[in-house]
């Protein structure tokens, strides 16, 4: 597939673009960096750029309008007929870069460099050569130089041909692209009860970009929201197994703790993520159709009113 190869031409376009997309260039230590919202205002723009980058080329992202509950906005909606390899080997952030006092969750196709969990590419059977290397951050602050060349190192790539960007999830890109994480969201669900990935054909789905908030707890609960309770995904599979038992308990709504806005989920729990019931993290609705039988299992709703609470509060 060369992902990495992909995303470094959606890549070079936020360079070409940077005044337009309203980001900024940078180098440390030697690899070419995109700040998406840290020190610049960065756009929701860039965000689909930046989805499509962690999608490792491999998938497309557009904006269209959403009315929830009388309550008017954007949303991206995602399409890829690669859906296993583009969400779990790229987009889904599993790489965690902790080094000298940064944190940053790390997604996009130099996870496929690094392998980073390996149990996902185990089962997908898929890896990448360490040639050039593109990665997304989810971060307040740009990478120093020590944790750059970290990543460097632990990809096994030269830093000149290591390309990182980065968002803030209380920015407009970051915004963006978390809800361009809808389909993923809903893969990742289902293979944890059990759906070989290898059997989707492909997958589109759709979730609003939560508003904007100031405080950073608050707005991961409201991307949270967006996908938990605002997020639909329609996949197409051919003989997934047992899916009469599985989408059933794929939705957000399936998991004990739901029925609150995120952010008083996370509040509860005290701000300790491994507290929370990992089955809510999930999209609100499902719908999955399988071309073996022709059958079609839908599970889920959109729930406007705890939507509108969590992004109106």
């Amino acid at each position: 597939m060369d992902m990495n190869k992909r995303a470094l031409k959606l890549f070079d376009r936020l360079i070409d673009e940077a005044s337009e997309l309203k980001v900024a260039v940078q180098r440390i230590a030697e690899a070419t960096v995109v700040d998406a919202g840290v020190e610049c205002e960065g756009s929701t723009e860039a965000g689909l750029i930046i989805t499509e980058i962690c999608l490792g080329g491999l998938g497309r992202a557009s904006l269209a309008p959403m009315n929830v509950g009388g309550l008017y906005l954007p949303c991206v909606y995602v399409t890829t007929d690669y859906p296993a390899v583009s969400t779990l080997a790229s987009q889904f952030a599993g790489w965690k870069i902790s080094h000298n006092g940064y944190f940053a969750m790390g997604s996009g196709p130099a996870r496929a460099i690094v392998r980073k969990p390996k149990w996902i590419y185990k089962l997908l059977n898929y890896s990448e050569p360490p040639e050039v290397a593109v990665l997304q951050l989810e971060a307040d602050k740009l990478p120093p130089e020590s944790v750059v060349e970290k990543i460097a190192r632990d990809l096994g790539v030269p830093s000149r041909n290591l390309h990182i960007v980065v968002a803030p999830t209380s920015s407009l890109a970051g915004s963006t692209q978390i809800a361009g994480r809808i389909v993923e969201t809903g893969i990742h669900k289902l293979v944890d009860l059990g759906l070989n990935p290898n059997s989707i054909l492909y997958g589109c789905g759709s979730a609003p970009i939560a508003p904007l908030h100031p405080d950073s707890a608050v707005q991961m609960g409201r991307t949270n929201d967006a996908l938990m309770l605002g997020g639909a995904v329609y996949l197409v599979v051919k003989g997934g197994d047992k899916l009469e038992d599985i989408v059933p308990k794929a939705p957000a709504s399936a998991s004990p703790s739901y029925g609150k806005p995120f952010y008083e989920i996370f509040k509860e729990a005290g701000f300790d993520f491994y507290k929370i019931d990992k089955g809510l993290f999930a999209p609100a609705k499902i719908v999955v159709n399988d071309i073996m039988t022709g059958k079609t299992y839908s599970a889920g709703e959109i729930n406007p009113q705890l939507l509108m609470k969590s992004f109106t509060a």
